[in-house]
């Protein structure tokens, strides 16, 4: 309220708000912002989970008062459906509880309930479809096929976005009487079961809307699907109808058949199920072990969870996607509550303290890398510990709801959590649903449910006291065996398809055994369909047509090849990009809190072997752009400059700040409003010409990172930088002086948490999705023309989904090879780079959200450094 309110994010790094149009487009992330002040609404049935029933009472007015839901805006279905449809209703759910309690909320008469049935009439013309299949957008004021509604082209969306509305649009339903949106979810769900993969029962990541055919045809339990499965299990318990269940343990099945490799979790073909789709995990299927308690199958569930502990314990959070030799994939880290969901799940069916401790690893990494004044801050890159402006919604819905949940005793809370089934943004909705205002509908009778004669198809929820009958060490013993299993793993040397062929024939070429000169392999490469084209710059491209096979064998093995090769190739290119560094602010009133993600060097100090980085002062070079000689040396020596990029290359930058006594240098982009948001990050190049005699560390910030330094030094001229391949401990950089004691992390003591989780001020944002941005790194030698360039790379990409006519293409020389593609799905997984922004009509709040200026920036943050101090500890 303090720094964003009424926008629907706050940005926690420039303590403002988010709206939309008025920032940098984020692409597909951006949907999820409609002008409905966002994060209030998700953040409604948090308040009273954790006590707050005044600020709760608050909130709801707020809510009635000022959100309007009429706004002319294309937003997406799925995250509105589970983030405000999802509030609105859990927000109603306990409102009426706190009512009937008799203390608070006596005036309140249904109008979230009655907001609630408006956005969902506003989200039913997106499933004016033929299949029943929603739209993946709609606008919130002209639908989809209105002239003005600038939506309703789209022919694709993912299984989850389809797969994810039963649970709000039924509750919706029992509250209100009106069965159409009951009727209309049951429908899209009917669809996609109607069309799995019948031999594999397995569902694709992406289908047509129109026709049903699968785009994307790997499967797994990841982005895109997630969902999917949760609501078909959670469907029949809030529902209680069967056919829902028989859909899970049938697709339940599948997965533990197929995808399940303990303790990985693997995407794979859905045609072709045992021939894995990819190499790397995503960070969303962090929640499927929360799924399997609730299904009753423990031992994976602790399997999968220990493993993803492991990574966590490895980098601080958990990456957006991680290899299957636990490498890190995509480096962002959104603040993702599926891994503490999973672990609150755990905790519950075991009563095991080692997840107390779990939970306790969480709430100290997110007080010790991720929090700021304003908020908290998502991870750009887990490696370096660099921040993101941004703050989703879902961490206040549901990190801080689990992680309070996980240490809350049953005195602790107002009401009985076992009464209400959590949706998939952790919102409340009662149990007593399922037999009020049920909506008569046919069970699906046009699919035999697949006869397994298998412990799945049990038809009643597990009881947690038979699980562990009497061996508290039961979760341990599963545990152990996994205790190192990232720290000494080694990249996996066998596939999947060999080890279910055992002694069987092996590949007849693996991708890293291939040679373009070798007459055996060309006519190996013929038999599967693979040809070989020469280019015109020396490299050869690979372009593989199943049809054109000598056999369907010959075409697998075709595909499994064109599939390592993309492996390769992408690992190859990694192998030659610098990892992207850290500029740590840690004068007043920053304290290492603000870290700020940095393009790296190609030459100068190497600072991933200098641990300790560069500690200094910042001073602003003369001339700006260091292009000449500076003509202040006084205030650079031993200082870090600061410079502005254009008119000459990196490297000369460097030499003059170098001869002009500077111990470092921080080249800031010309390029107004760009960010490591919504741009990749490149490594600046040399001059072509020995760059030896440069040795100090030279790192490129973009324009809007780089214009937090600059205000800060208007406002307060002293500001102190570490430059170093990653973000410093606070207690490390303050190592033999003076530590503020509002910014000493100290451990949380349990028996505290309802009292510490309540003192937490709720200055938050919201919104970031995997993408593969921080693996983008382009090299730049010359400004500013070829500075936005990245390295060479062929446009030829092959998806491993695409098996009838795919290419790709590989450098003899190993190298300017294209990486895999990233998830299609605009759930929660694909951010574009566009920079465009967007000018929405003016709804009835006030909108406007100019940028802060500094001063008032640093009253804000000493207003929190005081309420830091009342503290005995430094608290979630």
């Amino acid at each position: 309220q303090e720094h964003a309110y009424p926008a629907d994010e706050l940005m926690p790094l420039t303590c403002r708000g988010r709206v939309r149009g008025q920032e940098p487009s984020r692409g597909d992330v951006d949907d999820a912002l409609g002008k409905f002040s966002l994060t209030l609404i998700d953040t409604l049935d948090t308040l009273v989970v954790l006590n707050k029933t005044k600020e709760f009472e608050e909130a709801v007015k707020k809510v009635i008062k000022d959100v309007n839901l009429d706004n002319d805006i294309v937003v997406s279905v799925f995250e509105t459906n589970i983030r405000v449809l999802g509030g609105l209703l859990g927000g109603h759910s306990v409102a009426i509880m706190l009512k009937e309690k008799g203390e608070y909320m006596q005036w309140y008469n249904g109008e979230l309930l009655h907001m609630a049935k408006e956005l969902g009439y506003k989200l039913l013309p997106a499933f004016n479809t033929t299949s029943g299949l929603p739209y993946p957008r709609v606008n919130l004021k002209f639908g989809v096929r209105h002239p003005e509604a600038r939506t309703g082209t789209e022919t694709d969306t993912c299984t989850a976005c389809a797969g994810t509305l039963i649970l709000e649009f039924a509750a919706l339903s029992r509250f209100t009487g009106t069965s159409i949106f009951e009727e209309y979810a049951r429908k899209a769900l009917d669809f996609i079961w109607e069309k799995r993969q019948r031999s594999s029962n397995l569902v694709g990541v992406t289908i047509n809307i129109h026709t049903g055919d699968w785009v994307r045809k790997d499967s797994g339990v990841g982005a895109g699907i997630d969902s999917y499965y949760e609501y078909l299990l959670k469907a029949y318990v809030l529902l209680g109808d069967d056919s829902f269940l028989e859909r899970f343990n049938t697709h339940y099945d599948a997965i533990m058949r197929y995808i399940s490799q303990p303790p990985l979790l693997l995407d794979v073909h859905i045609h072709k199920p045992m021939l894995n789709a990819r190499t790397w995990m995503d960070s969303l299927l962090a929640f499927f072990p929360g799924l399997q308690v609730l299904k009753g199958d423990i031992r994976p569930a602790i399997e999968t969870h220990e493993m993803l502990y492991q990574v966590i314990k490895k980098h601080n959070f958990l990456p957006e996607a991680f290899t299957t030799d636990f490498r890190v994939h995509w480096a962002q880290h959104p603040l993702r509550p599926e891994f503490a969901e999973s672990t609150y799940f755990l905790y519950k069916a075991t009563g095991d303290p080692y997840y107390l401790e779990v939970g306790k690893t969480l709430i100290e990494n997110l007080n010790k890398y991720a929090r700021v004044p304003c908020g908290f801050a998502a991870m750009k890159d887990v490696r370096t510990g660099s921040h993101e402006d941004r703050m989703d919604s879902f961490f206040l819905a549901e990190m801080f709801k689990y992680l309070y949940l996980l240490f809350a005793d049953k005195e602790d809370m107002i009401f009985d959590i076992e009464d209400y089934i959590f949706t998939t943004e952790a919102h409340l909705l009662p149990l007593w649903l399922s037999t009020t205002n049920q909506t008569t509908s046919k069970k699906n009778t046009t699919t035999e449910y697949t006869e397994l004669d298998d412990s799945n198809f049990d038809w009643t929820c597990p009881n947690t006291q038979i699980l562990f009958p009497n061996d508290p060490m039961f979760a341990q013993s599963i545990r152990e065996p996994l205790k190192n299993v990232v720290d000494k793993s080694c990249p996996r040397g066998i596939s999947r398809a060999e080890e279910s062929l055992g002694s069987g024939p092996k590949p007849p070429l693996r991708a890293r055994d291939f040679m373009a000169s070798n007459p055996e392999h060309l006519e190996i490469l013929k038999k599967m369909g693979v040809s070989l084209i020469h280019l015109k710059d020396g490299r050869v491209q690979l372009v593989q047509h199943a049809v054109q096979a000598a056999s369907s064998l010959d075409a697998e093995d075709g595909l499994r090849f064109m599939q390592e090769m993309i492996e390769l190739s992408s690992q190859q290119q990694k192998e030659q990009q610098l990892p992207p560094r850290a500029v740590q602010i840690v004068s007043h009133p920053f304290f290492g809190r603000v870290v700020l993600t940095a393009g790296p060097a190609q030459f100068g100090m190497d600072l991933s072997k200098h641990k300790a980085g560069t500690r200094g002062f910042v001073a602003t070079i003369k001339p700006y752009n260091g292009c000449s000689e500076i003509t202040n040396p006084e205030a650079v020596k031993d200082k870090i400059a600061l410079m502005q990029r254009g008119q000459c290359m990196f490297a000369e930058k460097a030499r003059n700040i170098q001869k002009a006594g500077a111990i470092g240098g921080i080249v800031i982009d010309d390029n107004e409003g760009s960010s490591s948001d919504t741009a990749p990050l490149f490594q600046m190049a040399g001059d072509g010409k020995n760059t030896d005699d440069i040795t100090i560390p030279m790192l490129f910030l973009f324009n809007k990172e780089g214009n937090i330094i600059l205000d800060a030094i208007r406002e307060y001229e002293a500001v102190e930088v570490l430059l170093s391949d990653k973000a410093k401990d606070r207690a490390t950089i303050f190592k033999g002086k003076t530590i503020p004691n509002y910014i000493i992390d100290s451990n949380l003591e349990m028996e505290n948490m309802d009292q510490k989780s309540s003192e937490n001020d709720s200055h938050k944002q919201n919104s970031e999705e995997a993408t593969s941005e921080s693996q983008d790194v382009g090299a730049v030698s010359e400004e500013p023309e070829e500075a936005e360039s990245s390295d060479a790379a062929d446009p030829d990409t092959l998806s491993p989904a695409q098996a009838d006519s795919d290419s790709v293409s590989i450098s003899n020389q190993d190298s300017n090879v294209p990486g895999t593609e990233e998830p299609a799905c605009a759930q929660e997984d694909h951010q574009s780079q566009e920079q465009q922004t967007e000018t929405e009509p003016n709804s009835k709040v006030n909108w406007d959200n100019k940028v802060q200026p500094m001063e008032s920036i640093l009253a804000d943050w000493n207003e929190d450094i005081e309420a830091f101090e009342m503290m005995e500890k430094d608290e979630l």
